[in-house]
């Protein structure tokens, strides 16, 4: 079957098929890059709320560019990915001061912003303004794969080239914008990872992969890396009612996220061995503190690492000071102001 075949049928099945979502049928670029941003490594389902809720807040971009930094990563506590609320708040600014809080609508202008990437560019540039720039997302990739009979892992350099190039062709005499929600939309809901729907599949007939009996191996992908392991000890220390937090400040996970006093060591270490290291010296050097109860481990993933977390609860006496700490005390209700990562989420839940 002819490549005009393929983008017929899938436009055809969009037409019927698509879901009702607030981001479509508009053409705020705004909001387009709003939904865009959010539905990176997260499921639609998922990632409603957090759209109306920021659209709520935030319904311009010049809005999103004058809040503090701390609303906006409060906002997205949850979505996990953090460096895309920090470049999200970075990008709106940058729109505001270079171009005058309208969102510029060429691809050389587009893609020099922080955190959007040929996939968004392309996605902003179709849906908004209607031009020839075709997506290539997760879904994208699979259902090409499958239907064209492509083995290059997804996650090869090489694949970005081949698979933009025929998505590129694909697009070539349609409207950009619903082609690529086409696309998009039918990777992620007829083409699925698992248990696709082949039989009732438009394009079954036509499709290598359910010709070939390959639809469970294609995609191609190649093997990861191994997760890294990271052990984490926090310091849950409280005192007259309050608890101590830390903002992470360093270029690394959860970066401008608050969570417990920390220490990190390369291997798992008993209470009493971490209580001899000299970081847990230095913390509590010159203060009195009471250890109470740890935590068993808590195992947290991550897209490339693991971080397996214990939580010592530590009670300071009235009068201490924890000096030269940076922390901050905060009350059991201005708690809720402070955006923390999931894993301290999840802790605080269960105290």
């Amino acid at each position: 079957m002819s490549s005009k075949f393929f983008s017929e049928g899938i436009i055809n099945w969009y037409q019927q098929h698509k879901r009702d979502l607030p981001w479509r049928n508009i053409n705020d670029p705004y909001r387009i890059w709003l939904s865009e941003i959010i539905l990176q490594q997260t499921r639609v389902e998922q990632g409603l709320p957090y759209y109306e809720k920021f659209v709520s807040r935030f319904p311009t971009v010049k809005h999103l560019a004058t809040a503090p930094a701390d609303k906006v990563m409060k906002l997205w506590q949850g979505l996990g990915y953090y460096s895309r609320a920090r470049n999200l708040h970075s990008t709106a600014k940058e729109i505001v001061k270079t171009h005058k809080g309208k969102f510029p609508n060429e691809h050389v202008d587009v893609i020099k912003l922080k955190g959007i990437g040929e996939y968004t560019a392309a996605a902003i540039l179709s849906f908004a303004f209607n031009k020839p720039y075709a997506v290539v997302d997760g879904n994208v990739y699979r259902l090409l794969s499958r239907y064209f009979g492509i083995d290059t892992p997804i996650n090869s350099g090489k694949a970005k080239k081949e698979f933009y190039a025929l998505a590129q062709s694909l697009i070539e005499g349609f409207p950009p914008g619903i082609f690529n929600q086409a696309i998009m939309e039918f990777g992620s809901v007829q083409c699925r990872p698992a248990n696709p729907d082949c039989i009732h599949c438009p394009l079954h007939e036509s499709c290598f992969a359910f010709r070939n009996k390959r639809v469970n191996q294609l995609p191609v992908k190649a093997k990861a890396a191994k997760a890294r392991n990271r052990y984490f000890h926090y310091l849950v220390i409280r005192q007259n009612g309050k608890l101590f937090l830390k903002k992470r400040t360093a270029n690394d996970i959860w970066k401008n996220l608050y969570d417990f006093p920390l220490i990190e060591t390369d291997k798992r270490l008993t209470a009493k061995k971490l209580m001899q290291t000299k970081e847990w010296k230095n913390y509590f050097k010159g203060v009195k503190a009471k250890v109470g109860v740890v935590s068993a481990n808590n195992r947290h993933l991550l897209s490339h690492q693991t971080i397996h977390a214990r939580f010592y609860e530590i009670e300071l006496k009235p009068g201490e000071e924890m000096k030269g700490k940076s922390l901050i005390a905060v009350s059991s209700k201005q708690l809720k102001r402070y955006a923390v990562p999931r894993l301290i989420e999840r802790y605080l839940e269960r105290s």
